[in-house]
């Protein structure tokens, strides 16, 4: 019988005071010698639409949650008629977290409950694959990579182009990519990056917010005040809330909270930069709303040593290269000029190997390919460009103090969580 929670006062404080006193043992600890097949188990949280994704990663399904009833009780079912069994449905997080039987915690909410949600799984014994971005705020993602190293975690975030699959408009993987630059077939840099329609990535400028949202009744099915957790009270709209929660600051950035990482990852991992951060970001844009995500035209990144990746959203460039150096180009579809480059980077050394199954990962404790480490640098690009975005203003930034010249951005490092939610409870 499934055990979806009911929407009452009384099951919520039944859950807390199970948070509250359970005792947390990792079930791969409890089963290793046990399991026949010592097959890992996953709960997922959050029930939209990228949940689907998850459903169909390996694990057995132990635990789904939401605090939608609609979205929860269709995922049930769906996990059903999939053959994945009977999964419990929940619509508190910290009841899923606390079973001692879920040896990974799927995280498939909007960006502002990422770092609660991870965090908390850190500390209960549990591993972690996180939807991108890896975190709303660059303070939020700090004490994610604290936590997750503090309780020798293994995490994993939901992009995969450094590792897998063709990489958009390149028409080749992203290791054919860092192989022309790490062996210097496009020269030794600094290099210079443009992400735009014309290179293979048209940024998703729909994910925008609404400034005309009049106060609507919150639907029965939806726990409106613990959807919104530690984001600021604002009057409900279905705008705020699904499919379109990205088009607000206080859920996520826009297009590029969305792709961001999809993006900007890979670009990190082929420059070799997943130890650095920009010392600058530029913005082209018009003054933001207070609450509802715009567009922006252009946004620059630079690092120490001039590199530069470029952000065209207007799609100007339309003759750039996605990547150049100074002795050569990686053109869309992975066109090069010279053109001899693409025939000599299959002869080369790859790169290091990369564990790129997670559940290996879990298994053997090692490191998989984008974790807490590489992902942070790669998520705070992303929100570099968010903050600079927000505050239409070009911005330094200090990496080693990770500090702006800027007091507003500064900031928005670190923001305040609403009510009693808090990264250190």
């Amino acid at each position: 019988m499934s055990k979806t929670t009911s929407f009452t006062r009384r099951s919520a404080l039944k859950g807390l005071a199970a948070w509250a006193t359970v005792q947390v043992v990792p079930s791969h600890i409890l089963r290793a010698e046990t399991a026949p097949s010592n097959q890992l188990t996953k709960a997922i949280l959050g029930c939209g639409g990228i949940s689907d994704l998850h459903l169909s990663m390996p694990g057995k399904l132990l635990a789904l949650c939401d605090v939608d009833r609609k979205h929860l009780d269709g995922k049930l079912a769906k996990a059903k008629a999939e053959g994945l069994g009977q999964p419990d449905g929940y619509r508190d997080f910290r009841e899923v977290i606390a079973r001692d039987d879920v040896d990974i915690i799927h995280i498939a909410t909007p960006p502002h409950w990422h770092a609660l949600m991870a965090i908390e799984a850190a500390k209960a014994g549990k591993d972690i694959w996180c939807e991108k971005p890896m975190s709303r705020t660059i303070g939020e993602g700090l004490k994610m990579v604290e936590a997750v190293e503090k309780h020798d975690r293994i995490f994993r975030l939901n992009t995969w182009f450094r590792f897998r699959s063709k990489f958009y408009g390149m028409n080749t993987e992203v290791k054919r990519i860092k192989k022309a630059v790490m062996h210097g077939l496009l020269g030794d840099g600094p290099y210079k990056v443009t992400l735009n329609a014309s290179t293979g990535f048209d940024w998703k400028f729909y994910w925008v917010g609404r400034s005309d949202l009049d106060e609507q009744p919150v639907p029965e099915h939806l726990d409106y005040d613990l959807w919104l957790g530690p984001a600021p009270m604002k009057p409900y709209h279905p705008h705020r809330t699904h499919q379109t929660f990205r088009g607000y600051w206080d859920y996520d950035g826009g297009g590029l909270g969305d792709m961001g990482q999809h993006y900007l990852d890979p670009v990190q991992y082929i420059l070799g930069k997943d130890d650095e951060f920009p010392v600058s970001v530029e913005i082209d844009a018009d003054k933001q709303d207070d609450d509802a995500v715009g567009t922006w035209r252009r946004i620059t990144y630079t690092y120490e040593d001039g590199t530069t990746i470029t952000l065209d959203g207007e799609d100007k460039d339309k003759d750039a290269a996605f990547i150049e150096g100074s002795k050569g180009k990686i053109m869309k579809g992975f066109q090069t000029v010279p053109a001899e480059i693409a025939g000599k980077v299959d002869e080369l050394p790859d790169p290091p190997e990369q564990v790129t199954d997670f559940h290996e990962a879990v298994r053997e404790r090692k490191k998989f390919a984008l974790n807490e480490a590489n992902g942070f640098h790669s998520a705070t690009l992303v929100n570099l460009g968010i903050i600079a975005h927000r505050l239409n203003e070009n911005l330094r930034f200090d990496g080693q103090t990770m500090k702006f010249d800027s007091e507003a951005a500064n900031a928005l490092i670190h923001q305040p969580m609403r009510g009693n939610w808090s990264l250190e409870s």
